[in-house]
């Protein structure tokens, strides 16, 4: 299956030349949309007269009505998020959006003041977007650090004391506006100048430090957005089309923005562990590798498994079951004009007294080298199985009556032959052996094992130590 993979990767792998090409022209695209605001800017500066107003008080309330409640949707969706992540980002990204509700919705409170008191009305949109731009930058600085400890997220006294703080920014932004020096000290275009100024430290941050996850890209258009707002401001007047298209510029920002928390609050609760295209495709292409390394290693101990079950734990000879399946194969090869194959059924000689003078450890051992015996005897085939305490048969394939007999011989003296010890004490066994042929003794396997232990029973009786196959 990986290599199926691998070879699918191969074939549909573009040029990397392609690749490239398409990579500039994806960088080109957010480029353009990032900075498709300019656009709107440049043409109502250029070919729209700035004195064209459009001055309603009631759609300006309820506007920046909209706009607050939805900044305290956002600063919520945004706390759950941090609860969950406890990245520092998110802390700061909420307090973005709480200072920049609680610091706008005056603006538009004050909207009837608009010629009463023109500062009242005026300095609460640049004084909310200065403070957001702030906290959007302490929120990039803090991109990637440890997320905070559970405590801190839940600490009611920061977030008091920060509301509080937002509080007394209101207050500073009506004192300030009902003083003589509103006007005199260029406090507006200072504090949406510094806005704008903050959002583009934002950005070049973000390229200096070459941020690109599919949030961060969210974040850094949307602080793009909001820097050109500012600008402008900076250029419009109070109720003139360019002052218009500045709110709809910071919404679509605020709108952006937004969308990456929520697409963050419906995932990972993260503002960095949301994967790209790219790093989900090779994310797949990891978990298929493993899950295809792990299915492999289930394959293997499963077969370890079989083999553990099909297999006599104490000689590692083939379970009667399993030999009896390996009997019927052979039966059906037969069938089909095969050479035919015959059965030995082998019994160790006064097993009984053996483990009474040398105790039982020393029997099992005595059964194991038996076995080994036995496959070297047979090879190349395998097929012995232990079918009692001390009786086991052997399986040979396309071995004739003759070819089983001189097989059989082979096991025997060699079974005398090897001597065994127990302490000091040296001592040899002896087997009986039994022999049945496929056809000549029958054409099934109860047929066949019948045959094998009744020549085997006849080698016990005859005097032990012998092979009989008639």
């Amino acid at each position: 299956m990986i290599d199926t993979i691998q070879l699918q990767q191969h074939v549909d792998d573009p040029p990397r030349i392609v690749r490239r090409i398409t990579g500039w022209y994806a960088d080109l695209l957010l480029v353009a949309f990032a900075l498709l605001p300019a656009y709107l800017i440049a043409y109502l500066y250029y070919f729209q007269d700035s004195r064209l107003v459009f001055e309603n008080h009631l759609f300006h309330e309820i506007a920046i009505g909209v706009a607050t409640l939805e900044g305290l949707f956002v600063c919520y969706v945004t706390w759950q998020c941090y609860r969950r992540s406890g990245e520092p980002i998110l802390r700061w990204l909420t307090l973005g959006f709480a200072g920049f509700a609680a610091i706008y919705a005056p603006h538009g409170a004050f909207t009837p003041l608009a010629h009463h008191n023109m500062w009242l009305f005026l300095l609460y949109g640049p004084a909310s977007r200065f403070v957001m731009a702030l906290l959007l930058f302490a929120g990039l600085l803090s991109y990637q650090s440890s997320p905070d400890a559970l405590a801190r997220r839940e600490d009611r006294w920061f977030w008091s004391a920060w509301i509080v703080g937002f509080i007394v920014i209101d207050l500073l932004v009506a004192v300030l506006a009902n003083s003589p020096f509103a006007g005199a000290l260029g406090t507006r275009l200072a504090l949406e100048g510094g806005a704008m100024v903050v959002s583009l430290v934002n950005v070049g941050c973000m390229l200096m430090r070459r941020l690109r996850s599919p949030l961060m890209l969210v974040f850094g258009v949307s602080v793009v957005a909001f820097g050109l707002s500012s600008f402008a401001f900076l250029l419009g007047k109070p109720w003139n089309h360019m002052w218009w298209l500045a709110h709809a510029i910071f919404a679509g920002g605020f709108l952006l923005l937004s969308y990456g928390i929520v697409q963050a609050f419906h995932t990972t609760h993260s503002f960095s562990t949301i994967y790209s295209q790219e790093e989900l495709m090779a994310r797949l292409r990891e978990s298929m590798a493993h899950t295809e390394s792990a299915v492999q290693e289930l394959q293997r101990t499963n077969q370890k498994l079989e083999q553990l079950a099909a297999a006599d734990p104490l000689t590692g000879a083939i379970n009667r079951k399993m030999f009896i399946e390996r009997v019927e194969r052979e039966i059906m090869q037969a069938g089909t004009g095969e050479k035919p194959f015959s059965l030995l059924a082998l019994d160790l000689d006064n097993l009984k007294r053996i483990n009474s003078q040398f105790g039982r450890e020393t029997g099992d051992q005595v059964l194991r080298s038996v076995v080994e015996i036995c496959l070297d005897a047979v090879r190349p085939h395998d097929g012995i199985a232990r079918v009692g305490g001390e009786e086991f048969m052997v399986l040979l394939p396309r071995a004739a009556l003759d070819v089983a007999l001189m097989i059989g011989e082979r096991i025997r003296s060699a079974v005398q032959a090897t001597p065994f010890t127990s302490g000091e004490e040296r001592f040899s066994v002896t087997v009986s052996i039994g022999i049945a042929q496929y056809a000549h003794d029958g054409t099934t396997c109860d047929a066949l094992m019948h045959a094998a232990d009744e020549r085997l029973n006849r080698a016990k009786n005859h005097g032990r130590n012998c092979v009989i196959a008639v």
